[in-house]
This record gives structure tokens, C-alpha cells and sequence, in this order.
């Protein structure tokens, strides 16, 4: 989506003469109506679920919720427009009617945002968490402590329309799952909902931490003063220099070096055809292969390094010896026989290989575990997962399906959805009589249904 919202008043057919409070109507912003959602859900951060679950924990009528999410795909949501407390939307039915729909959520009070505020700055990866536009759960649970609930809970999420429904109606709802989309890309708009716009969170986000530094500053060196903190053991308050001060002399570090240029494309390998005879057991073709990748894997590298917030992102997991044979026939495209050594590697028969790499192209070391193992999810997930499946498809529109283990397939036996341990769904479609990964996981059944359903086979 385009930077498509705008600081004027929303106004539409509906809201164009509602009187507005000025401090309100500054911090206002509309959002351009979304395309449709076809194949895809609606959230794919951790705090657009948390928002989808407090609307499906609210609604007290599951149909109702159903139709919704079908406008919602269907992209019958017009412009968003978010507010402190509101957000509204015109939402039109299947037989073109439009209804104003909004949904109200309780604005944090002063005292409250004070805490946040507090809270905050006491940690150099909220603010930086902030400015990347993300809401981990280490700060979501830190302003918990202090008393500020920023995800809505169960009956936080308030829903008026002019169709009169007194619950959740489809319109409310379409716009619930409509503004997870937007979530997604921007949980400011969660924070502007709860009273705060970006620019006032921002500027008092600044004057703390420059009343902070004064602090320290007017403190002095060594004496603790003017620092709030503590030390990790809790004995006292942290003793330590201003970095101003500790970097003013001329020699205490020499400048960092410029960053490296990244190239536009991975280097070349070394040709290995020499009229030298390999040592036995060493294969030219084999090693070519493999420093080709790896100068295609360092690029890859270099570039997530460079890249902005890469200092806040979690290392990556590393890859067992079987899931990098995957990945290599998957990424490196080797000869035939060299296929047949690496599903060797991988733990598989050759004929099982390009299941495993069609895997990983849909989802890495994910995917291919969901391909390899299946499992019988607890009482908890089981139900998590029924609850998923029911709430998917209108009645007339629900597959036939049979239940085994974490598989739900369909009657004639050809298409299958994968529960995987991660709370998402994987297609699966059969193929050659073996079940093939046929798209891409998602958290909505009926996403993944559809990707297994258009799979070319």
C-alpha cells in the first residue's frame, strides 16, 4: 500500500458534517481503500493477530464475523479513516448498499501515557523498536507492567453502524480485519486509536530523553546522580560517564571505517576444469557448485547487513546438515547426480527430494518440518485449530473434510491442509500419488485452501 493517508478531516457521504474536536482532528488519518485480500490473511505481524483475536473473542455471533471477513476479501471496505478512540469506514454489501461502520476503543488517559512514556525511554530498544514501526512483546509486556494495556482485550473493541445491528455486524467486522491489514504495516495506528499520533508520540518520546540526558549531565561524572536507573543487581543507582564526555579526547577511538560497497551482483567462482587431476573423491563440478553458492549466500548477507534495523533483528537459526542439502537443491540448482548426493544428504530418497525443495521454496526450514512430521496437536491447539476451520468458510461453502493426526483433507482425497506447530496452515495437493506443499502457509484456512486448490499440477 501507497503512503496513502492524508491529516484532513475524514468526510465521505456519511461523515462529511460531523462536528469534530480540534485536537482530534489533528491527529486523524485516512488511509486509502485496500485492494481485495484474495489468498491472503489479514495479519501477519503478532500484534494484527492480537487485534483479530480481541474482535473474535468479542463477537458474540461467528456468522456474522464470517461475512465480514468475505467484504473484507472482497475489498467492499472504502477509505480508513483512524482517530483517538474511533475508526470509521464506509462498508458497502454484496447488493451495493453502503454503511457507516465504526469501532470505538477506550483512549489511554494522561496518567497512563505518562507511564508508557516513562517506560519507554528506560530502554533503548523500545524507542528504536518504535521508531521501526514494530511493537515487540518485550515492550507490549513492559507497558503491561506499568499499567497499560496497548492490544485491545475482549470486549475492548466497540462497534456502531447504521444498519442498527446491537453486536458486531459484518460491516464492523470487514472493517476490524480491513484495519489488521493496515496494522500490519503500521502499529502507530494502533497507538494514534489509543490517543497518541506519531508526531506528538515522537516529540514527547524526545523530550524525555533529552531530560534524561540533562540528567546525567547535571549529575556528573561517577557520583550517580540525576540517573534513574539501577544496577543489574539492584544495589544502587548506575555510576557511569556521559558518552560526550568519555568520547571528548582526541585519541580515545580511532573513526570507524566506511561501511563496504555492496556489489550488484555475487562474485564469480573459480573455474576448477585444470588439467590437474582432482584428488580422489573430489569432484570439480561439486566444489563449483558449492563456491558459487556460498558467494551468492555472502551477497545475500552483506546485503541484510546494510540493510536499516539490522542490529535489532534475532539471528537467524542455524541450518542442520539435512536442511541445507534441501536448501542447496532448492537454491543452487545442481546437476542430476549431484541431486541424487544431496538427498542422500538430506536423509531422503532421490524421488523424495522434490517434495523437500518445494517445500523450502514455499517456506524454508518451516515448511519442510511441516512436511516431514506429523503430529497430534494437544487439546488446546486441536481446539484452536476447529475453531479455525469452522470459522472459515460460510456453511454452503465448507469442504468436506477428513481429520487425522495435524491433516485435515478433503473427501475425494486430493487436496490437504497441514496444522503446522506454528498455529498456520500449509497446502498440500497430491500429486503422482504423494502429497506435494502446493503454496505458501497462512494463518487463514481458507487462504491456504485456495492456494492448494489454483496449485498447478
Amino acid at each position: 500500500m501507497s503512503d496513502g493517508y492524508e491529516a484532513e478531516a475524514y468526510a465521505d457521504d456519511f461523515g462529511a458534517d460531523e462536528p469534530q474536536d480540534a485536537d482530534t482532528s489533528q491527529e486523524e488519518r485516512t488511509f486509502a481503500a485496500l485492494p481485495p485480500a484474495h489468498g491472503r490473511g489479514f495479519a501477519e505481524s503478532w500484534w494484527g493477530r492480537a487485534w483479530l483475536q480481541a474482535l473474535e473473542d468479542t463477537a458474540l455471533d461467528g456468522q456474522q464475523l464470517k461475512k465480514g471477513r468475505r467484504l473484507a476479501r472482497e475489498g467492499a471496505v472504502g477509505a480508513v479513516s483512524v482517530r483517538p478512540g474511533r475508526i470509521t469506514a464506509v462498508v458497502r454489501d454484496r447488493d451495493e448498499h453502503a454503511h457507516r461502520s465504526d469501532v470505538l476503543l477506550q483512549e489511554l488517559a494522561e496518567e497512563e501515557w505518562d507511564r508508557f512514556l516513562d517506560m519507554a525511554v528506560e530502554r533503548a530498544g523500545h524507542i528504536a523498536a518504535l521508531l521501526d514501526r514494530e511493537l515487540p512483546p518485550h515492550l507490549v509486556e513492559d507497558a503491561a507492567a506499568a499499567g497499560v494495556d496497548l492490544l485491545p482485550a475482549i470486549g475492548d473493541l466497540d462497534p456502531e453502524c447504521t444498519c442498527e445491528a446491537w453486536d458486531h455486524c459484518p460491516h464492523t467486522a470487514a472493517l476490524c480485519y480491513q484495519l489488521a491489514r493496515l496494522l500490519d504495516q503500521d502499529p502507530f495506528v494502533l497507538l494514534l486509536m489509543r490517543g497518541r499520533g506519531e508526531r506528538r508520540l515522537l516529540d514527547e518520546l524526545q523530550v524525555r530523553i533529552a531530560a534524561r540526558a540533562a540528567g546525567h549531565e547535571a549529575a556528573g561524572p561517577g557520583d550517580g546522580e540525576g540517573d534513574g536507573g539501577t544496577d543489574e543487581a539492584g544495589g544502587g543507582p548506575v555510576r557511569g560517564v556521559p558518552a560526550a564526555q568519555a568520547y571528548a579526547r582526541a585519541d580515545a577511538l580511532p573513526p570507524l571505517p566506511p561501511p563496504p560497497v555492496l556489489p550488484q551482483e555475487p562474485g564469480l567462482s573459480p573455474s576448477l576444469d585444470t588439467e590437474t587431476d582432482p584428488e580422489p573423491g573430489v569432484d570439480p563440478s561439486a566444489l563449483e557448485m558449492l563456491a558459487t553458492d556460498s558467494a551468492v549466500r555472502a551477497q545475500r548477507m552483506l546485503a541484510d547487513a546494510l540493510a536499516p534495523g539490522h542490529e535489532h533483528r534475532p539471528l537467524p537459526t542455524a541450518l542442520t546438515p539435512g536442511q541445507d542439502a534441501v536448501r542447496l537443491a532448492a537454491e543452487a540448482h545442481p546437476e542430476p547426480w549431484i541431486m541424487t548426493r544431496l538427498a542422500t544428504g538430506s536423509g531422503r530418497r532421490r524421488a523424495g527430494l522434490p517434495a523437500a525443495v518445494r517445500a523450502w521454496q514455499y517456506g524454508g526450514a518451516a515448511a519442510l518440518a511441516v512436511l516431514d512430521e506429523e503430529w497430534v496437536p494437544d487439546a488446546a491447539g486441536l481446539a484452536r485449530a476447529r475453531t479455525q476451520l469452522a470459522g472459515a468458510w460460510e456453511e454452503d461453502e465448507a469442504p468436506r473434510l477428513r481429520a487425522g493426526r495435524n491433516c485435515w483433507t478433503a473427501a475425494d482425497g486430493t487436496v490437504q491442509l497441514r496444522y503446522g506447530r506454528d498455529g498456520r496452515w500449509y497446502p498440500y495437493r497430491k500429486e503422482g500419488g504423494s502429497w506435494f506443499p502446493a503454496g505458501p502457509c497462512d494463518d487463514d484456512p481458507a487462504a491456504a485452501w485456495a492456494q492448494a486448490g489454483a496449485a498447478d499440477v
